[in-house]
């Protein structure tokens, strides 16, 4: 928690424990500090006497107290300093460059667009991850207009392996609305709310790196740098706490160069001021930094106590069978090739998890489940969805288990089993996928090559690199020998 000396030995703590509570402190007070009630001196039969000033330091959530006039123009100026000299050179941070009649050279709805897709795809997402992902994408969708183009199958595949998938879905529904309704790339917050996907930091950020307005933005980075700014301990996620950051945030930004300050205070966050291991001698604001200084004058206080670390919510264990499903012209099994057989892959409804995306038959299970069991599920998915009805309608050239795997979703923690189903159609493909009642839209018969070609998640693709090695070793994960068969890569 904070240290709040009642008398304060740090100047520029700026509020006293009265004011505080005058300001509407004292019920959130009472809630974070159940602890201190009983330090003070209330009676239980008189609630509402407030409590006197104790010249004791005690340990409340106080974030209500902004910067000094001085700290601020201290921060923002030693910032900037230190942003101009140290930035990380990255591809969406190409300056805005002016000729000599003032006239911006690169546009700023094109420098909006480039700032808005590097902060979709920067969320959960590391830097040196998006690098790459971000040029790609640029190189393909120059510009808003070329993305809203797009088909969502397409941005989908751009997006493979980034995860957190409806971040690419609103990229491309949010550039269909703009050019949709033929306006310019919105400019403010309050109009860039409006477009799908973009937040309250997203919006921020756009707004003040594309188009100078002075309007804060608040991550991670930066909730770690101004709790350890003010000594901040209160629970980063709780909504008033919040609040108080986005305050303390809107009350920091340098009105000449919002936008390169925002950045600043996010790159500080992301390369000096880390969650375990800040490199305090190198802060440009140091000076200014309250938890540097309890942690010099307490041996109990770290700099990395601030700010509060939050239990994260434990992930839901399930698990999944899934069934790569090879159609084959031949009914040899030791004549397979790539010429003459096809994957099954079928698409993920629109909404939930992964919408849209592409993946292999599978079955979710709430509990384990026996091989039997796993292959009686996948029986009936593919019998329901597909018609295939061995052996009425095709026949089982062979059935191995392949192996298993463990994939962490944000909230998931997912057990995948794996199997290769290789089947003959007795009729030719026709007779199963051409039926009134199969909308052809939801599934693909592809080659080894364009199924490799695809933009798979990585947990498919991970299924996928499975059975291609278990083809090619002709043995499972779980070490079970088997048949060698021939390679399909």
């Amino acid at each position: 928690m904070v240290a709040f000396p009642f008398y304060l030995p740090f100047p520029t703590r700026g509020i006293e424990f009265q004011t505080a509570l005058i300001n509407s402190s004292w019920s959130y007070f009472k809630k974070t500090n159940p602890s201190l009630l009983s330090h003070l001196s209330m009676a239980k039969t008189n609630k509402t006497k407030r409590p006197q000033l104790i010249k004791q330091e005690e340990q409340i959530g106080d974030i209500e107290d902004l910067f000094s006039e001085e700290d601020t123009h201290k921060i923002r100026a030693s910032l900037l300093e230190w942003y101009d000299e140290n930035q990380r050179d990255l591809p969406w941070r190409t300056s805005t460059k002016k000729s000599e009649n003032g006239e911006n050279v690169q546009e700023e709805e094109k420098r909006a667009y480039g700032v808005w897709v590097s902060e979709v795809m920067l969320q959960q997402t590391r830097v040196q991850t998006v690098i790459d992902y971000y040029n790609r994408w640029m190189l393909k969708w120059p510009t808003l207009q070329h993305l809203s183009q797009a088909s969502l199958e397409e941005v989908n595949e751009m997006w493979a392996g980034l995860g957190y998938y409806r971040r690419a879905r609103f990229l491309l529904e949010g550039a269909k609305m703009i050019v949709a309704e033929g306006s310019e790339f919105p400019n403010t917050v309050f109009a860039l709310r409006k477009v799908p996907g973009i937040g309250d930091y997203t919006a921020g950020a756009i707004a003040s790196i594309a188009f100078k307005q002075v309007v804060p933005v608040v991550d991670g980075n930066v909730v770690r740098v101004l709790a350890r700014l003010k000594a901040i301990s209160a629970n980063p996620k709780d909504k008033t706490t919040v609040k108080n950051f986005w305050k303390l945030a809107a009350q920091l930004v340098d009105p000449s160069r919002p936008g390169d300050f925002n950045q600043s205070l996010m790159e500080l966050g992301a390369t000096l001021c880390t969650p375990l291991n800040p490199n305090c001698t190198s802060c440009p604001v140091s000076s200014q930094c309250r938890a540097l200084h309890n942690s010099r004058n307490d041996e109990s206080v770290m700099v990395m106590d601030y700010p509060m670390k939050v239990v994260k919510a434990k992930q839901r264990n399930d698990f999944s069978t899934v069934s790569v499903v090879e159609i084959s012209r031949s009914q040899d099994r030791l004549q397979q090739t790539k010429s003459n057989s096809r994957v099954l892959l079928v698409k993920r409804p629109d909404e939930g998890l992964l919408a849209g995306l592409w993946e292999f038959p599978c079955v979710t299970l709430d509990e384990e489940a026996d091989l039997s069991m796993r292959r009686k599920l996948i029986d009936q998915l593919l019998k329901k969805s597909f018609k295939l009805n061995p052996p009425k309608n095709c026949n089982v050239i062979s059935r191995e288990l392949v192996g298993e795997f463990v994939h962490v979703f944000s909230h998931i923690r997912r057990k995948i089993y794996v199997e290769l189903l290789v089947l003959h159609l007795k009729g030719g493909k026709h007779v199963l996928f051409e039926e009134d009642d199969i909308n052809a839209t939801d599934w693909k018969l592809l080659d080894c090559e364009a199924v490799s070609r695809m933009g798979l998640t990585s947990s498919v693709r991970k299924v996928y690199s499975m059975v291609q090695k278990f083809k090619q070793d002709g043995t499972s994960n779980n070490s079970v020998p088997l048949r060698k068969r021939p390679k399909c890569s």
